[in-house]
């Protein structure tokens, strides 16, 4: 299988409890592990990863170059709509975090050659062993775009390790939202389990990401993180029952959490008998069932 950890909402214990799944899950299964948020990856930091065995350059945006056959007559500047050209001391200029690579001032160029689009670096992509299996995880440049297209590449990589008999199972850690990443992180998952904490915005974030998985035809699941921190909100019941959405399991707040991040630890393998270890022991159990 392939399941996706999402939740639409940002700071709902995603990669925390991933972490944890994948510490349970790898005791009897070979699983790829997938870290799908290349803006801000920290699956490596919860599996104590202080070494890649692999890290390359990715490249699928580009950028303009000026050269130095401009004969600085200013129609390039006129034309960019990201204002990606400026002119200082008589000669026009591109600031890279800016451009697109869209072409457009290539296009009214009157010198042939004066400007050239290059590609440019989007970001890192990584691997490396840890006692839970592979993991692949990226990272992209600051400011760069093309996340989706780093995501797509982490799982081919994943997809390839199935192919080859490496691992069984891939688990992904999506990104918060319902961009780009997101979008690559579902394509052709089996299964989304959707992690919210029992607020406002957090329901608000879960039905979107629940509209994102439906409008690909993947089975979603939904796990209450932070169980028991708003007594008597019952909005993400209310949308179960609704939706009919199974809840398959409810992990409640934890001290210890933070005490594990820290530690850079899996829950499980930190405080094996804390109460939210206890509870994601007990979701771990049905996900080996599926798989």
């Amino acid at each position: 299988m392939e399941i996706v950890i999402a939740s639409g909402k940002g700071g709902v214990g995603k990669s925390t409890f991933t972490g944890s799944l994948i510490s349970l899950l790898s005791r009897d299964f070979k699983i790829a592990a997938v870290d799908a948020d290349a803006e801000a990856p920290n699956l490596h930091i919860i599996f104590n990863v202080d070494k890649w065995d692999t890290e390359e350059e990715f490249s699928a945006a580009k950028t303009a170059v000026i050269h130095d056959s401009c004969i600085n007559c200013g129609l390039c500047r006129n034309v960019c709509i990201y204002e990606a050209i400026y002119e200082k001391d008589g000669k026009h200029h591109i600031k890279s975090y800016l451009c697109e690579g869209c072409a457009a001032c290539k296009m009214v160029c009157p010198v042939d050659g004066a400007i050239e689009i290059k590609d440019t670096i989007s970001g890192w992509l990584r691997t490396a062993t840890t006692k839970f299996g592979p993991l692949v995880s990226a990272e992209l440049d600051v400011g760069k775009p093309n996340s989706g297209k780093l995501v797509t590449e982490e799982k081919r990589i994943a997809r390839e390790w199935k192919k080859e008999g490496k691992v069984e199972h891939i688990i992904v850690d999506a990104a918060a939202g319902i961009g780009c990443q997101v979008i690559s992180s579902v394509s052709g998952a089996n299964m989304v389990l959707i992690v919210a904490e029992p607020t406002p915005s957090s329901v608000s974030d879960m039905k979107r990401m629940y509209d994102l998985a439906k409008h690909f035809g993947i089975e979603t699941k939904i796990i209450v993180n932070k169980d028991g921190m708003n007594p008597g909100f019952k909005g993400i019941e209310d949308f179960a029952r609704e939706n009919n959405v199974e809840i398959i399991g409810r992990i409640p707040y934890d001290p210890e959490v933070p005490k594990a991040l820290s530690a850079m630890k899996p829950l499980v393998e930190f405080s094996p008998d804390s109460k939210a270890s206890r509870a994601i022991i007990e979701i771990a159990e049905q996900i080996r069932g599926w798989l």
